[in-house]
């Protein structure tokens, strides 16, 4: 029997210097890719986005893993479609083995995962979100060194009402934004849903892709057609693009 969840985000947490709290996590395929790069050191991970909260993003990040599993000839097959959906069970089977992988083929000593990874991701070596910040001295002991205090009053005095407004504009400005990426992210996921089923659709029979006046065929119109003025961006760092989950 495999390690259990609890065992498996530990070592995760120890090896890559995250905080990560449970396996779904392994879902966006970030940390993954950067525990076949603790073994082969060659892994791409400035192609690798720890930060990212949506289902394209995180097939991206597979897409890499996908090469590494390709190049090192790793005999196993990674079900992206069902990782990306962050469920549990999925995620821990897959985890599971690749622990096995990783504690069969480490090549042994120091590993840094935080500089890998150019710094993304939360790290359990960084600082506290609760830790206290320096602040300068301010009041009567400031006085008593000869400088003079720089307290919230005189400030408050002189842009206390421009200064709230903003504030409440910038609020109502980050709850609009919020809104429009959710709307986003859920229409995204929808119509990749939607082209998922085409490729299976055309996988299976091939030969309805090729009617001109089908249902398939106008269905990829939708999704492929662009607008005046759109351009799809173009891949950088000339990774191969070829490999397919």
């Amino acid at each position: 029997m495999g390690e259990s969840r609890q065992e498996l985000v530990a070592w995760l947490n120890d090896l890559l210097k995250l905080n990560i709290t449970k396996v779904e996590q392994c879902g966006t395929g970030a940390a993954l890719c950067q525990v076949y790069d603790s073994i082969f050191g060659d892994v791409p991970m400035h192609r690798v986005k720890f930060n990212v909260n949506t289902e394209y993003a995180y097939l991206a990040n597979f897409k890499v893993l996908q090469s590494t599993f390709t190049a090192k000839q790793i005999p196993r097959t990674i079900p992206v479609q069902q990782l990306v959906k962050c469920k549990m069970q999925d995620n821990l089977d897959f985890l599971q083995y690749t622990k096995k992988y990783w504690d069969q083929h480490f090549p042994g000593g120091d590993y840094d995962a935080v500089a890998r990874r150019q710094g993304q991701g939360v790290t359990t070596s960084g600082p506290s979100a609760s830790a206290p910040r320096k602040v300068a001295s301010t009041g009567a002991g400031a006085a008593r060194r000869g400088v003079t205090p720089t307290t919230g009053p005189r400030v408050a005095r002189t842009g206390g009402a421009a200064s709230a407004a903003l504030e409440q504009e910038n609020s109502t400005l980050k709850e609009t934004v919020a809104g429009l990426e959710r709307e986003r992210d859920f229409y995204f996921s929808k119509l990749r849903d939607i082209e998922l089923l085409v490729q299976q659709a055309c996988d299976e029979d091939p030969e309805i892709e090729k009617q001109e006046d089908g249902l398939i065929k106008h269905i990829q119109t939708i999704l492929y057609s662009t607008e005046d003025g759109f351009e799809i961006p173009a891949e950088a760092d000339g990774f191969d693009d070829q490999e397919t989950f």
